[in-house]
């Protein structure tokens, strides 16, 4: 398989829904005029926290700074596998199990934070850039490596990073038990032919800017068991758009323009973390792919600026009761909303979702 090194250097923002009038004009442009801004990689995932924005460098350059605008202080670098020479933008992915011991796996045992970024097309894997010669030491063996340069592919090997892996191989880390929400929303991952998006631009505003979803009080914990949560994505990257939504913003849009998978599956949302992750964490999106790969269960991944979410096909979601659940492991709650990721022997963690297969 290979690796591609992608030509985009991010960053990786945080709108709160406050000062979100301060944005709009600016995220509208990002949409719907990228020939304007020349932005190349743009994802807007709105959350009941607030919105986060992946974007790069020319994109980056539309937001103004403000006191309703965090922003994570790295560049951040997207990584795409391609298998036989296939670049998997012209499909729909796969999921990030596929790529979860090969990938994601060894950059966690290596203490290399990942933002994972799952679109209808592909799985992009955002690493920081000052961690890219330990992320070539440790896939150089498994991929052939490139780094696409003005739209050319251009090999690259660990060079100078001699004993790099030895110096970023830090003492084992005892992982964090994060609390994980299972909202009742059913999801669907679509995408959209770019020339028919101004035919939905009135609906898209409509859905991103002046929804009436649910929202989580300021005096709430934001972990609280919310049957249903706000949780809508948009990525428009290198000409593709993907589109994450639940069927009851889905309603709202033309049918005949969105597309999906022949099978129209819908997607059950896990959400991980019950105070926001933050970024210097390592082994979050491992702790969920690795047992979902073993149980070859298929997932969307999406990382936004507060918590995780995975996305696990409703129609499929038995075969993850077929996950091993270690003995001592919590009971479920009355709800069954909460599942706990009881630490193994090894320090993983394995799981079952019991609310998915009720």
């Amino acid at each position: 398989m290979d690796l591609h090194i992608l030509d985009h250097r991010l960053r990786v923002t945080c709108i709160s829904k406050n000062g979100l009038a301060n944005f709009t004009h600016a995220l509208i442009k990002l949409i719907f005029l990228r020939n304007r801004t020349r932005c190349k990689f743009f994802s807007l995932t709105e959350t009941p926290e607030n919105y986060t924005v992946v974007l790069d460098e020319e994109g980056f350059k539309e937001l103004q700074p403000s006191e309703h605008l965090q922003v994570e202080s790295s560049t951040w670098l997207p990584l795409n596998v391609v298998s036989n020479g296939n670049i998997s933008s012209s499909s729909q992915a796969v999921g990030v199990t596929k790529i979860a011991k090969s990938v994601i796996a060894p950059l966690a045992q290596q203490h290399v934070s990942v933002f994972m970024l799952s679109t209808y097309q592909t799985d992009f894997i955002l690493v920081r850039e000052k961690d890219l010669s330990v992320v070539i030491s440790t896939l150089e063996e498994e991929f052939n490596i490139y780094r696409e340069v003005e739209g050319e592919s251009v090999p690259v090997g660990c060079q100078n990073v001699s004993n790099v892996l030895q110096k970023n191989g830090k003492e084992a880390l005892h992982p964090t038990v994060h609390p994980v929400l299972i909202p009742q929303n059913q999801f669907g991952v679509m995408s959209l032919d770019p020339d028919t998006l101004p035919s939905i631009a009135t609906t898209l505003i409509d859905v991103l800017f002046y929804s009436n979803s649910p929202k989580v009080d300021s005096q709430s914990s934001p972990n609280q068991d919310l049957d249903c949560i706000k949780f809508f994505s948009f990525s428009l990257i290198d000409g593709y758009i993907s589109l994450v939504m639940d069927t009851e913003a889905q309603r709202q849009f033309p049918a005949d323009l969105l597309f999906t998978s022949s099978s129209r599956e819908l997607w059950r949302m896990v959400r991980i973390g019950g105070q926001p992750l933050g970024f210097d964490e390592c082994g979050i999106v491992a702790q969920i792919s690795q047992p979902l790969a073993d149980g070859d269960i298929s997932a969307y991944y999406i990382s936004t600026f507060s918590f995780d979410h995975a996305l696990v096909t409703h129609t499929r979601c038995h075969r993850a009761s077929s996950v091993p659940l270690q003995q001592n492991a919590t009971e479920p709650s009355l709800l069954d909303e909460l599942v706990k990721f009881p630490p193994t022997a090894k320090g993983s963690r394995v799981f079952l979702f019991y609310s998915l297969c009720s």
